[in-house]
């Protein structure tokens, strides 16, 4: 039985105490305080508790655990131990930074009324309102073209990363083109008229995804008759010479396909000075800026494909999207993603298989679909 809070508890008709009535600007706090966590992963949840116990801990880790699991359970302790709000101001901006959740902060930093009161249950980050980071996000307000291939001739599981791969560009906003089981010319045909589009249409463009799903080995991808296509020469398709359109703008590839025939089996755990540029000529780009691309393992090694649920990779990206929708950086979305695939296990012909996606990166913003 609970000890007397003290004489000036209101009591119901039942004889038991009436809860003590909430001030409006406690209400308000909370709600505030709700409508942040709400967005929070269950993951963020947790490590949002551990950073608060070190920032400031006024609430103990025993009631953070017990009533601190739900975002209304850590509202109603925050609006309660951080009163007046400057104090909960404070403690929000240093735990969101820590998390790292920076696209929370307009909300809770000194001058809020510069910025807007974040969305309920919104999904999509937004650095419109911190200071200075706006410059470093591509502008994606254009339109998103995205270029599916896939091979399915002795590929079981294939029509699932087709209808995977859909699914999640739609949700992402692209316009797809599709080619399914082409050779080696269909493909160079289809993939050189989406290019000459994408110029025709030079001012209205925002993003170019292009996704091959096939057999393959370091440096090439197969054709339904076993022809090879150099990932080389795909790329260079869409560089800054090729693909006018596309100068710096974001230029994403998911490769699918074995990168060799290695295999691994895991293990057991117990300069030169420069010329300064003085800024007097017309302003020049590598030939190579602005990729992002993503293969499913190393170089050399094979890729993994489900005959029944499809490719490991392309399984694990639609899940984690389920989880965390478009507010994560791209690079931060596979970087999730490849957690769970490096710390997942596989058999490979009765043998352990184990597998990690590998990043390849030339951009100069951050890409938030």
């Amino acid at each position: 039985m609970e000890g007397s809070l003290g004489s000036g508890r209101l009591s119901r008709s039942d004889g038991q105490p009436a809860p003590p009535k909430i001030s409006p600007a406690t209400e308000e706090l909370q709600s505030r305080l709700l409508e942040t966590l709400d967005l929070l992963s269950s993951q963020e949840l947790r490590s949002f508790r551990d950073h608060l116990k070190k920032v400031e801990p006024r609430v103990s880790q025993l009631k953070l655990e017990l009533e601190g699991k739900t975002p209304s359970g850590l509202a109603k302790l925050l609006a309660k131990h951080y009163y007046p709000p400057a104090v909960a101001n404070g403690v929000l901006v240093q735990v969101l930074r820590l998390l790292p959740r920076a696209d929370l902060l307009p909300r809770w930093q000194s001058a809020p009324t510069d910025c807007p009161v974040i969305p309920r249950k919104s999904l999509k980050r937004s650095y419109d309102c911190v200071d200075g980071e706006l410059q470093y996000r591509y502008d994606l307000s254009g339109k998103r073209k995205a270029f599916l291939m896939c091979v399915k001739k002795n590929r079981p599981g294939a029509h699932q990363d087709v209808l995977l791969m859909k699914n999640w560009l739609n949700e992402c906003k692209f316009e797809e083109t599709l080619c399914i089981d082409p050779d080696k010319m269909d493909l160079l045909e289809k993939i050189t008229s989406f290019r000459d589009e994408l110029n025709e249409i030079k001012d209205n463009i925002g993003c170019c995804l292009v996704t091959l799903m096939s057999h393959g080995e370091e440096g090439f991808i197969k054709m339904k008759d076993g022809e090879k296509v150099s990932l080389e020469d795909i790329f260079e398709m869409f560089n800054n010479k090729n693909c006018p359109a596309l100068q710096e703008k974001p230029k994403i590839f998911i490769i699918q396909a074995c990168r060799g025939e290695r295999r691994d089996s895991g293990v057991e755990t117990d300069d030169e000075p420069m010329d300064l540029d003085d800024g007097s000529e017309k302003k020049r780009l590598p030939t190579f800026s602005d990729y992002f691309i993503i293969y499913p393992t190393q170089a050399d090694h094979v890729a993994l494909r489900d005959p029944r649920t499809g490719s490991v990779m392309i399984k694990e990206m639609t899940e984690v999207f389920k989880q965390y929708g478009n507010k994560w950086h791209l690079a931060d979305f596979f970087t999730i993603v490849n957690n769970r695939v490096v710390h997942r296990d596989f058999s490979l012909y009765n043998k352990p298989v184990k597998i990690s996606l590998v990043m390849e990166s030339t951009l100069t913003k951050f890409v938030y679909f």
